[in-house]
């Protein structure tokens, strides 16, 4: 039976046969507006109030553009290495039965828990020269707290829950026989690795990566303590703002944190974009 183009449109707006979608849909776009749009749009209209002149002059400057590079840079380097790690952690606590495998599993969550401050306290600790892990790569030449690789550390714990939790459940949707078939074929273990079950973890590993990102790219606490916050070389954006709001430059502060703004939202919205055309790609195979 042939549908008219009225009932289509009528379809259209009934997303689903469950009611209530109205009172949801306002409730949330209220609610997201509350929380979310209004405090980043007043961010915006405090920034704009510098006129295009100003907010470039702060923007372009060389100690904005320092801190923004090592900001993003160590957020992205940290979420690529949170994404092999966090991937072969959830391998492990999903394929692999073992004595201790739960309290792993509860270790995966320390860093929600523990305040970032004392994560960077500690991380400090252990990596300054005189530390437990620090006095053993000094021999070597290599030096970790207060440069901008200590940064990268405390980006890569405070980051690596999010693609452990993001991985793990759809890993253990995968059935095994998918893997057995694929050996039966005559599939190898890298073939297998990834031509069949990394392309069906894509879409969760690029949101366990937008997540780390994002977290790594504000994070504060754990990262003050061991960065060395030298300014053009390990100090951090919001590290910055602090500064410029301890200086009573609420405008810089504010541009600051507008360029960060811009910047992530860019890069956020390109990494759903790409995992939006992987969940297509690979929906349709």
């Amino acid at each position: 039976m042939a549908h008219s183009p009225v009932q289509g449109r009528w379809q259209f707006l009934q997303p689903s046969v469950l009611p209530g979608f109205g009172l949801t849909f306002g409730f949330t776009v209220f609610y997201l507006a509350l929380i979310v749009l209004i405090p980043l749009s007043g961010l915006v209209w405090r920034s704009a109030e510098l006129g295009w002149t100003d907010f470039w002059h702060i923007a372009s400057d060389r100690r904005t553009l320092g801190a923004l590079k090592v900001s993003f840079g160590s957020a992205i380097l940290a979420a690529m290495l949170n994404v092999v790690f966090g991937v072969l952690v959830a391998w492990v606590l999903v394929r692999y039965n073992f004595w201790g495998r739960r309290i792993i599993d509860a270790m995966v969550d320390l860093p929600f828990a523990l305040p970032t401050a004392v994560a960077g306290i500690a991380l400090a600790s252990l990596y300054a020269p005189n530390g437990w892990i620090g006095s053993l790569l000094a021999p070597l030449g290599l030096k970790v707290a207060y440069t901008q690789a200590g940064i990268v550390v405390a980006m890569v714990f405070i980051g690596l829950p999010f693609v452990v939790r993001t991985v793990q459940p759809v890993m253990e949707e995968i059935d095994r026989d998918v893997e057995e078939a694929a050996a039966t074929l005559g599939a190898s273990r890298f073939a297998t690795i990834f031509k069949v079950l990394l392309p069906g973890l894509a879409p969760a590993i690029l949101t366990g990566f937008a997540l780390a990102l994002a977290r790594g790219v504000g994070e504060y606490g754990s990262v003050i303590f061991v960065a060395g916050n030298v300014p053009y070389v390990s100090e951090i954006a919001p590290l910055l703002i602090v500064i410029r709001l301890e200086e009573f430059n609420y405008a810089g502060a504010t541009a600051v944190g507008a360029v960060m703004l811009a910047i992530s939202f860019a890069m956020l919205l390109l990494i759903n974009l790409i995992q939006a055309a992987s969940r297509r790609k690979y929906g349709n195979d």
